[in-house]
């Protein structure tokens, strides 16, 4: 990597990007992609010192510019990381999101903290400056596990609906691994069933229920087919989780009150979590850390952020509270008060007088002699 990197347009309006090679793995070169918005001259937002780097989920890329300019707003400087073979980062000849431990990110973070200014090593700190990492659903079970191994570079964890924990739960977990784990063993990149209709999609996409634009060949409407060696990494960073990260620094956990399972369409869908079981998720919650803050969001959508603007006024709300609370440096002391202006001296000359004669005794007073 150059040392002046050279960002360029994004395909969103207002954007940049920049590419970041990676170590080539046995599909071929590897990139991940960052993701800023671009600086304009008119603009003057506040700059409280604080870094952050969100990371997306599964079958998923960073298009989410008004989550950006919330974080903006409250001072805070925006980055986004496309993920080796998703969105910006995928290439032609890649299995999508085929990884076979999600340690593997571990690289794509580096890559883009150096650029940002806290590299792993002293030479590559912002001293200076606070980080914050922020993932939804994978990219919040891949943030939390490289939390938990690099806990004195962070000043804080935001985690949007992640997945902690397999929808079936520990136990249909516990029954399906040894089988994954086997077929992973045999022919990784085979592909399983794919149990994604489209359901989340049509409530979020503008082509269907939902609201909002985004490049459908980066978010295909039923998904990929997994890969039985993905799975695998995925289980096992749940039973890691399961096990307790000790995640020093703050944590926020945003998650919907309810969960549609996606067996066929309900309107519920359009207010709920219709990808994870967010009661398996919510009680994972506490084993990720010594400082967790779970935000059950009313209404709220599998990405809380996509969600109806009434319930995004929530999650809003809510962060901000927790970022202020947490991680936003306390706002300065008011100045001392303006010294009273000189008078003249008669009225301190009366003062002292009247405090002298409060001290001063009483005289004495003889009584009068009685007559003979």
């Amino acid at each position: 990597m150059t040392d002046s990197p050279i960002w360029e347009p994004d395909v969103l309006p207002g954007y940049e990007s920049l590419t970041l090679p990676l170590q080539p793995d046995d599909e071929g070169e590897v990139v991940a992609t960052l993701v800023r918005r671009a600086v304009r001259d008119d603009e003057d937002l506040p700059d409280v010192g604080v870094d952050l780097l969100y990371v997306h989920g599964w079958v998923d890329y960073f298009f989410q510019t008004h989550l950006a300019e919330f974080w903006e707003r409250l001072g805070v400087r925006f980055y986004a990381l496309d993920l080796r073979k998703y969105g910006r980062s995928i290439r032609p000849y890649q299995t999508p999101g085929y990884v076979t431990s999600l340690r593997t990110y571990d690289e794509d973070i580096e890559a883009a903290l150096t650029v940002i200014g806290h590299g792993e090593g002293a030479d590559g700190r912002s001293p200076a400056r606070k980080l914050i990492v922020m993932g939804h659903s994978t990219g919040g079970l891949i943030l939390s596990l490289w939390a938990a191994n690099h806990q004195d570079r962070l000043a804080g964890v935001v985690l949007n609906s992640p997945w902690l924990e397999f929808q079936t739960r520990e136990v249909g977990r516990k029954v399906l691994e040894p089988g994954i784990r086997a077929h992973a063993a045999l022919a990784p990149r085979s592909h399983l069933v794919n149990v994604d209709q489209g359901f989340y999609v049509r409530s979020v996409s503008s082509r269907y229920d939902g609201g909002w634009e985004y490049n459908s060949a980066w978010r295909p409407d039923t998904g990929w087919r997994p890969t039985p060696a993905w799975l695998a990494a995925i289980f096992r960073g749940h039973e890691r989780v399961a096990h307790g990260l000790g995640i020093n620094a703050p944590v926020l956990v945003l998650l919907s009150t309810r969960s549609t399972p996606p067996v066929r369409w309900s309107d519920d869908m359009m207010w709920t979590d219709s990808v994870l079981d967010v009661v398996g998720i919510a009680r994972r919650v506490p084993d990720l850390g010594h400082l967790v803050t779970l935000a059950r969001i009313d209404g709220a959508l599998h990405d809380v952020t996509l969600s109806a603007p009434e319930v995004r006024d929530v999650v809003w709300r809510e962060t901000a509270r927790w970022f202020h609370g947490y991680v936003a440096p306390p706002p300065p002391p008011p100045p001392d008060p303006p010294p009273a202006p000189a008078g003249p001296p008669w009225p301190r000359w009366l003062d002292r007088l009247d405090r002298l004669a409060a001290r001063a005794p009483e005289p004495s007073r003889a009584l009068p002699r009685a007559r003979r």
